[in-house]
């Protein structure tokens, strides 16, 4: 005899555990399940995020900064730090700490809030009816009356440079390094590559990041991409844009590396490699051939802007999906398709999700660029303000940098906002809420901000558009 709920969800990554939460504060039944299995064999809740993305990747950047900075800022306080050092075990011992409390956690908050968490494989079939398969033990039949698909996604691997989890390794593989290895490349400048390549660039490594595309951080305004490209030049990041690899092999101890570059055929011996080129949908496994589930040339899931896939009652958040592969995307897709069961109106405004890379400067933005606005052929303004003119950067000892604004010339609405600089992931914040609520330049220009803070770099920008800056000469 099958189980029934009101709602299964099959994936509890940050938009499978999100949406299964508000679905039950809806007073509805709700299962959500979850096969992720960490290295030591234990199954977790969380995805990728949580145990091998976003939340160990900070924990690591946050720890190689602090040492980075020890090293190279703390004399210029006044405090001597002499011989300092790294135990990279101990290290790794924390960051390792923080995933088990987090992932613990979502299990706890999947409990209190009356989800049934299960631990195994779900897959879709037909008339919305979910075949759970538990770790140990037979498979069942789980009855819905909505399922909701929330599998993630999981690193593309390239034909020419396999993983071995040794030599070559995806990010996951990169996190979990015991030592800082001498030489280590990176294929791929983007978020991922480059937040990997800090890391291990401040305990000690040479980096060497190769990028088939042209033009270095292609999604960023160019602007801030620029300001990017010069700061990871001075801490000694090696970026090499157009380099196309052809081939990655191990040989002995080390991974030699083929690639077509600007000056024709190039070669690159390192002591590991990482891959990260991005991230394809995880949906092995997960749909029955008749279960009527739509999947495009890509793999994502096919879904309108309310995540509804084409079958009835089935929606489809998260990785799986198209738009940015983001955790705050994928969890807001999640509770608006709770909601939308739940017979409430829901939307999600895709045209502000900010982005935000943790490298040092921190790089966040939100809306269009100005490459965009310029094409769309909308006439525009633009504002910004350096960190180096900031009281509260100066004191901090972190003035690089500097954020922009880009505004509408007819009505003054804000299309824009990019920053480059201290704490960047923080300030997008505002930028966000002022963009949700429409605001106007203007409204920014009257905002008090407090002072010294970060935040008045904010202000400032939205006064340089309009030729107002008070703290920063105008153009």
């Amino acid at each position: 005899m099958s189980r029934a709920f009101d709602v299964v969800v099959i994936g509890a990554g940050p938009a499978g555990y999100i949406a299964a939460i508000r679905a039950a504060q809806h007073g509805m039944s709700v299962a959500c399940i979850d096969e992720w299995k960490n290295r030591d064999g234990k199954n977790a809740f969380g995805g990728t995020c949580l145990n091998a993305g976003c939340i160990p990747s900070k924990a690591l950047l946050e720890s190689s900064e602090l040492f980075h900075r020890a090293n190279h800022e703390f004399s210029k306080h006044g405090i001597s730090a002499t011989d300092v050092s790294i135990d990279v075990a101990k290290m790794q011992k924390r960051k390792e700490t923080i995933v088990r409390q987090l992932t613990g956690g979502v299990a706890g908050l999947l409990k209190a809030a009356k989800v049934e968490g299960l631990v195994g494989h779900g897959k879709l079939l037909a008339e919305r009816r979910v075949e759970f398969t538990p770790v140990n033990g037979d498979a069942e039949i789980l009855d819905a009356r909505f399922v909701i698909l929330a599998s993630g996604s999981t690193p593309i691997e390239l034909k020419i440079a396999p993983f071995d989890g040794e030599r070559i390794v995806d990010s996951w593989g990169a996190l979990d390094f015991d030592e800082s290895p001498a030489r280590l490349g990176v294929v791929g400048a983007g978020v991922i590559g480059l937040e990997l390549g800090s890391v291990w660039s401040r305990l000690g490594s040479e980096v060497v990041i190769l990028e088939a595309m042209q033009d270095f951080l292609y999604m960023a305004d160019r602007q801030i991409a620029n300001e990017a490209q010069k700061q990871f030049k001075k801490q000694g990041l090696s970026v090499h844009l157009g380099a196309s690899v052809t081939s990655a092999k191990v040989t002995g101890n080390k991974v030699v590396v083929d690639y077509d570059g600007p000056s024709g055929s190039e070669q690159l011996e390192v002591d590991k490699l990482v891959v990260a080129v991005g991230r394809r949908p995880f949906t092995s496994g997960l749909l029955a051939e008749d279960c009527g589930i739509e999947t495009d040339e890509r793999g994502f899931i096919v879904v309108d802007e309310e995540c509804r896939t084409g079958v009835k009652n089935v929606f489809a958040i998260g990785d799986c999906v198209r738009g940015p592969m983001l955790a705050h995307k994928g969890s807001e897709e999640g509770v608006m398709a709770a909601d939308l069961i739940a017979g409430q109106v829901a939307e999600l405004n895709y045209n502000v999700i900010p982005s935000v890379i943790y490298t040092a400067p921190e790089i966040a933005w939100v809306g269009k660029t100005e490459e965009e606005v310029k094409a769309s052929g909308r006439a525009y303004k633009t504002g910004s303000f350096p960190f180096a003119a900031s009281g509260r950067a100066k004191a901090m000892e972190q003035t690089s940098g500097l954020v922009k604004i880009i505004s509408a010339q007819d009505d003054d609405e804000i299309l824009g906002i990019h920053i480059i600089g201290p704490m960047a992931g923080e300030l997008i914040s505002e930028a966000v809420l002022a963009m949700e609520f429409k605001a106007s330049t203007e409204d920014i220009q009257r905002t008090i901000h407090a002072h010294p803070s970060l935040a008045e770099a904010i202000h400032e920008a939205s006064l340089a558009v309009d030729n107002k800056a008070l703290n920063y000469p105008n153009n």
